[in-house]
């Protein structure tokens, strides 16, 4: 809409420009293009500067109706780019311009399809986290909380691939599918990954039948809102001290958490053993798992195990404990 209207009005403003200066011409035999195009303009906008060239009676004529055309023309210029400035349209389009800049600018990021009720819960973490991503979303309603939270947004159909291209697909880490309507999230899966095979997908499922298509799609991990829900709700109520305790939050704001660590290749921490790290001493991290780089999976890790470029490790700690991970794995020097 927004972009017929731009149209409106460089058609008016070329239109009158042409109009005048093809009478001219016409009246004006003596008069060349230039000749035209200049007194269109200076007549259209009442300057006032002298003729190039005597007018005939024809040219004058010809220069009353100009100054009509050309006084409704701007008219019209005034009226449709007002409504702009009522509707907040130029804001829109100065801001999505913006907006397009720190979309291109993105690069190893998450891009979130959907910011509905499952949508928010994942971009509060991801902001939490400080992790960069950029979501797909169609709804104004939904929009407008988007530009207010100053997240960075794609207004548009998650199962377009105009949107998904124009939220770095090619350039992103990882997508996660969060759109409620199955054949829409199995068509987004199917995309995203012919655009890049490389990228991590975690999408989401309400039934069985739909984690099944969703992992024949490409998706890497899928993930039912439902059936954690469900199984969170039962465990709280079979062993409520356990789930208290995963999701401790204490009155200063401490909450525990896991993490998940990549090992680099040169990290100080290869060729170390756990014992060698001093996590606990040194930074109270508490390593309750590993995943060496071959895929195996080692829980309750013994002292002497041995850590590998690639492993990961899985940490337990409050956020404060957490921040120190970056220093825990610089480089080696």
């Amino acid at each position: 809409m927004t972009f017929l209207k731009i149209l409106k009005i460089l058609a008016i403003l070329i239109g009158v420009l042409l109009l005048g200066t093809a009478g001219y011409q016409a009246v004006q035999p003596n008069y060349t293009f230039l000749d035209s195009l200049y007194m269109t303009v200076i007549t259209v906008t009442t300057i006032g500067y002298k003729e190039v060239k005597p007018l005939t009676d024809a040219g004058r004529v010809f220069n009353i109706i100009l100054i009509l055309v050309g006084w409704f023309g701007f008219f019209m210029v005034a009226r449709i780019g007002g409504q702009m400035i009522i509707e907040g349209q130029l804001i829109k389009i100065l801001g999505r311009h913006r907006m397009d800049k720190k979309l291109a600018s993105l690069s190893d990021h998450y891009i979130v399809c959907g910011y509905g009720r499952v949508g928010m819960v994942v971009c509060d973490e991801l902001h939490r986290n400080k992790i960069r991503f950029a979501v797909i979303e169609r709804n104004p309603e939904l929009i407008e909380e988007l530009i207010a939270r100053k997240f960075i947004y794609h207004e548009g159909d998650c199962t377009s691939d105009d949107s998904l291209l124009a939220a770095g697909i090619k350039k992103a880490r990882g997508l996660i599918n969060a759109v409620a309507d199955e054949a829409d999230a199995v068509y987004i899966t199917l995309s995203a990954r012919s655009h890049n095979p490389d990228i991590f997908i975690m999408a989401r499922a309400d039934s069985t039948a739909a984690e099944q298509k969703l992992k024949r799609a490409g998706a890497d991990r899928v993930i039912s809102p439902h059936v954690s829900a469900g199984s969170r709700m039962a465990m709280a109520a079979i062993r409520p001290n356990v789930v208290d305790f995963m999701s401790i939050e204490q009155g200063d704001g401490l909450v525990i958490r896991i993490e998940e660590v990549e090992v680099s290749e040169g990290s100080k921490l290869v060729g170390k053993s756990l014992k060698e790290m001093e996590v606990r001493a040194r930074y109270g991290l508490n390593i309750i798992g590993m995943k060496k780089n071959d895929g195996r999976m080692i829980y309750n890790p013994s002292a002497d195990q041995i850590i590998n470029g690639s492993d990961t490790l899985f940490m337990v700690g409050d956020i404060k404990q957490l921040s120190k991970i970056d220093e825990l794995l610089a480089p080696s020097e």
